[in-house]
């Protein structure tokens, strides 16, 4: 695996304290386990190991530094509820009634986690929006409800006058809320996680695996200046799984790109009607994901694109970053030109079908990932889980998670690639209207 290199503009990671002692893979070792990737899911995996082998000795690495991937760098939302699932018929509302059960033991284990470690991410139980200008969507909204209603969850309707109230921009026609959603902050989330990890863990960072070979009975990890030799591996990589050689045809990685304004001043705030932390998602694919956040700054999310993974480019950034300015100005005409602060780049993990990974792939080899947008809570508890699993235990959670609807394979490059990039540009043309 090559190294990577991120921007250095993430919102969440600047405000955090910095880390020190970080050790990078210098010498060979051995271990009981070894969890490639430190990000939720790794994370939960080596605190949850731990738990279950209190004895044993388990090695946690990731190509960058710890949480700064993928983890630190998404929207805050913790969801119980996605709207472009493509379910119309009973059976298909079956399969999304597996995927929101799914998301609610994410959530939960997210809360309990901060519960237990008492631990300030910014939690919010704001819910969130379905929202879009389009007032043809609204019939996209009346299905949505519909399926939400025969699933028992709480929700409302709302007309542009009511989101103008809610949200402080009269740019919305048609909302849909779910009162399930959370908001947080994810940079100090991921951060606790690392706080908590373990005396019997032992991380090190930007140490990037570069080849992995199944011996009888061992597993032979070769690093850049030195190798680990394992019993058992959790892979817990997410959108880098397929350069891993793990479920190569099964999962690919988007680069999706955010901004976030500096903190709306008092006449700012009072001009758009003083409105308390909410979060939007767009009702069609390729719309903009926009919160406002507990210190009156506006986030934004509007791109999305099959790049590099590797390396996410200060020159990109400046043409993504106009685009958001654009949309944050068609909602908000009245704040300046120059109200952006920080602008970002991250990794997401898409599957064909939507469904995620969490396999035992071979006798001493476990893999959890692919959460398709929603990898704060199904992340965290994906780790867990396949901890327990990779430990010979079962439990509900388990169950529940392999019920899952069965992944698709993908089609091969350069099939993939024209695919995705076509998919991504008639999504983005049916959605102009939103960014």
């Amino acid at each position: 695996m090559k190294k990577i290199q991120n921007d250095q503009n993430c919102f969440w990671i600047k405000y955090l304290e910095p880390r020190h002692n970080i050790k990078v893979i210098n010498k060979n070792l051995e271990s009981d386990w070894l969890v490639v990737g430190a990000g939720f899911t790794g994370l939960s995996a080596a605190r949850k190991l731990s738990k279950l082998n209190p004895s044993q000795k388990i090695i946690l690495v990731d190509a960058q530094l710890a949480g700064e991937g993928a983890s630190s760098r998404n929207s805050g939302y913790l969801v119980d509820t996605t709207l472009n699932d493509g379910f119309s018929s009973n059976r298909e509302i079956e399969t999304y009634k597996k995927k929101v059960a799914v998301y609610k033991l994410g959530i939960n284990a997210v809360r309990k986690f901060v519960t237990d470690y008492q631990v300030d991410c910014e939690w919010s139980n704001s819910g969130k929006f379905f929202a879009s200008s389009n007032v043809d969507d609204k019939k996209l909204l009346l299905n949505f409800s519909e399926t939400l209603s025969r699933l028992n969850y709480e929700h409302y309707l709302f007309s542009n006058h009511d989101l103008k109230k809610k949200l402080g921009t009269n740019f919305y026609n048609v909302g849909l809320y779910t009162k399930g959603g959370i908001l947080l902050n994810p940079g100090k989330l991921v951060r606790a996680m690392i706080k908590a990890l373990p005396n019997n863990v032992n991380l090190f960072e930007n140490s990037p695996l570069v080849d992995w070979t199944t011996k009888r009975n061992y597993i032979d990890c070769k690093f850049e200046n030195a190798n680990v030799k394992t019993k058992k591996i959790i892979f817990a990589t997410n959108g880098f799984l397929s350069s891993l050689g793990i479920k190569k045809n099964y999962s690919f990685p988007l680069t999706l790109t955010a901004s976030v304004t500096r903190p709306l001043t008092n006449h700012e705030y009072k001009l758009i009607g003083e409105p308390q932390e909410w979060g939007v998602l767009p009702v069609r694919p390729m719309g903009a994901t926009v919160r406002m956040t507990k210190d009156r700054r506006i986030l934004i999310r509007n791109t999305a694109e099959m790049k590099n993974p590797f390396k996410m480019d200060q020159k990109d950034l400046s043409n993504r970053s106009k685009k958001q300015l654009m949309g944050i100005k068609k909602r908000f005409p009245d704040l300046p030109e120059n109200i952006i602060e920080h602008s970002w780049s991250g990794i997401v993990c898409r599957s064909r079908n939507g469904s995620q990974i969490f396999e035992n792939l071979d006798k001493n080899i476990f893999v959890a990932g692919c959460y398709n947008g929603s990898g704060i809570g199904v992340g965290t508890l994906f780790g867990e889980q396949i901890a327990i699993k990779a430990s010979g235990l079962s439990s509900r959670e388990i169950e529940i998670i392999q019920d899952k609807i069965k992944l698709l394979k993908l089609p091969p490059n350069p099939f993939l690639s024209l695919g995705v990039k076509a998919r991504l540009m008639y999504e983005r043309i049916r959605a102009r209207s939103e960014i």
